[in-house]
């Protein structure tokens, strides 16, 4: 029973993650396939490109939800008087590092998720969700960052990339309790996601990146 808790943490960890809520809420308000839509993206900025603001926020929302909701339910299973392992010096018998997999694996089962054939989104909201159950600081300065490059470039997808390369430090600097294991799953985090914004990243270098507020050509 002990040894499949890890394993219950790990599988709980993708199931929650890869729930495609974006998929689920476009077919909800307008039965539309958001894959076949916009930048076909499972994401919240093209679920409300596709159905409209109302279900955008909603897709939001519930993104934020499953990735804190992953990290809570890992929190919980990593607590239990029988979990097999004792803080020691090995990297599997510290359960922040358990915790901080889960957040990772949440994010990452959110981009591929098997439901929709391992196509999904980009993760940044999965990810807030994470980071939100981890230090609701580090989600605070986070959300200034992203204000900043908004307010300057007008750009989400950039906001994006600076956003997540930015909150392995934001866990250094603005956590009183700094944790290695957040650090890493932070790192891994940002380069999931920036690889996942590679489209975005050819079109701001050759000038095609749309800005917010900017009618598609």
């Amino acid at each position: 029973m002990t040894a499949a808790l890890p394993i219950a943490l790990v599988a709980g960890a993708y199931l929650i993650g890869s729930i495609p809520f974006s998929f689920l809420v476009v077919k909800v308000f307008s039965g539309k396939d958001v894959r076949e839509h916009g930048s076909r993206n499972v994401g919240a900025t093209n679920v409300a490109r596709t159905a409209g603001k109302l279900p955008g926020i909603l897709a939001l929302l519930l993104d934020i939800a499953k990735g804190w909701g992953a990290v809570a339910v890992a929190r919980w299973i990593a607590s239990r008087p029988e979990w097999p392992f004792h803080p020691g010096t090995l990297p599997w018998e510290s359960r922040e590092m358990w915790i901080a997999l889960a957040g990772l694996i949440a994010v990452l089962a959110h981009m591929f998720p098997v439901w929709l054939r391992f196509h999904g989104g980009k993760g940044v909201a999965t990810a807030t969700g994470v980071y939100l159950a981890l230090d609701v600081r580090v989600v605070l300065a986070a959300v200034i960052v992203f204000a900043l490059v908004i307010i300057v470039f007008r750009m989400v997808s950039l906001a994006s990339i600076v956003t997540a390369a930015a909150a392995p430090l934001l866990f250094r600097f603005f956590t009183q309790d700094v944790s290695f294991w957040r650090i890493v799953m932070a790192i891994c985090i940002a380069f999931a996601i920036i690889l996942k914004h590679h489209s975005n990243i050819s079109r701001m270098a050759n000038g095609s990146e749309r800005r917010m507020g900017q009618k598609k050509q």
